[in-house]
C-alpha cells in the first residue's frame, strides 16, 4: 500500500508535491472529456456498441490523467495508464474485426499480440536518444501506420484516416518527449500539448471507426 502512495515527479510543470502543482497539465485533460462527449453524440443512433465503449474509455483516460497530474502518486499513474491500454486494445480488436472482417476470437488474439509487440519494440526506442523518454508509446504509431499501409487498397478512406491519426500521434509524442529537455527554457513544459493533441487524436480515431462502419463494405474511396 505504501508503494502506491509514492510521489512521482516526472513533468516540468510540477515543482512541489501539492495537489495543484500542475494546473495546466491537470486542466487540459478536459480535451479528453470534450472529445468523448462529441464522439458520443456523433455515434448517436448508429448501432455501434464498440464505439460507445471507446467513448467511455476516452472519458476514463481524461479522468485518470487528471488524477495523475493532481495526486502524482503511483496509484494515480495506474489510473492514468490502464484506460490508455484499454482503449488501445479495444480499438485494435475493433479494427481487426471490422476493418479486416476477422472472427471475434481472432480479433481478440490479434489485439492481445499488441502487448508482446510493444515489449519487443520498446527496447529499440529506448536505445534512441530522442525516443527513449516515450519509448513505451512509440510502437503504437508504428502499428497504426502499418494498418494504414495494409488497408490502403481494401479500405482507402479508412487507411487515410489511420495515417492521419498516426501522424497526429507522432506530433503529440514529440511534445511529450521534449517536456523535460526544454524545462529550463519553457518552465510550463510541453506535456499539456500531449493532452490536447491526444484528445483530438482519440476522438479522430473513433471518427475513423464510425465512418468505416457507416460506409459499409464498399468503403469510402
Amino acid at each position: 500500500m505504501e508503494g502506491l502512495l509514492r510521489q512521482i515527479d516526472g513533468y516540468c510543470e510540477r515543482v512541489d508535491p501539492s495537489y495543484w502543482a500542475e494546473p495546466v497539465n491537470a486542466l487540459t485533460n478536459a480535451a479528453f472529456l470534450i472529445a468523448a462527449w462529441v464522439m458520443w453524440r456523433r455515434i448517436g443512433a448508429a448501432s455501434l456498441p464498440l464505439g460507445r465503449v471507446l467513448c467511455g474509455l476516452l472519458a476514463a483516460i481524461g479522468v485518470g490523467s487528471y488524477l495523475f497530474h493532481t495526486h502524482a502518486q503511483v496509484w494515480a499513474a495506474l489510473a492514468d495508464v490502464i484506460p490508455i491500454v484499454g482503449f488501445t486494445l479495444v480499438y485494435i480488436f475493433a479494427a481487426n474485426r471490422d476493418f479486416w472482417g476477422w472472427r471475434a476470437w481472432a480479433s481478440a488474439l490479434g489485439a492481445s499480440a499488441y502487448i508482446p509487440f510493444t515489449a519487443a519494440l520498446t527496447p529499440v526506442f529506448e536505445a534512441l536518444p530522442f525516443f527513449a523518454i516515450s519509448s513505451f508509446y512509440w510502437p503504437l504509431p508504428v502499428l497504426i501506420f502499418a494498418y494504414a499501409i495494409l488497408l490502403r487498397r481494401r479500405a482507402p478512406g479508412t487507411a487515410r484516416g489511420l495515417a492521419i491519426g498516426a501522424g497526429i500521434l507522432c506530433v503529440s509524442l514529440t511534445f511529450r518527449s521534449i517536456d523535460e529537455p526544454l524545462c529550463a527554457a519553457v518552465p510550463l513544459g510541453t506535456h499539456f500539448l500531449w493532452h490536447v493533441l491526444n484528445g483530438i487524436l482519440l476522438g479522430w480515431m473513433i471518427e475513423v471507426y464510425r465512418r468505416h462502419m457507416l460506409a459499409g463494405p464498399a468503403d469510402q474511396g
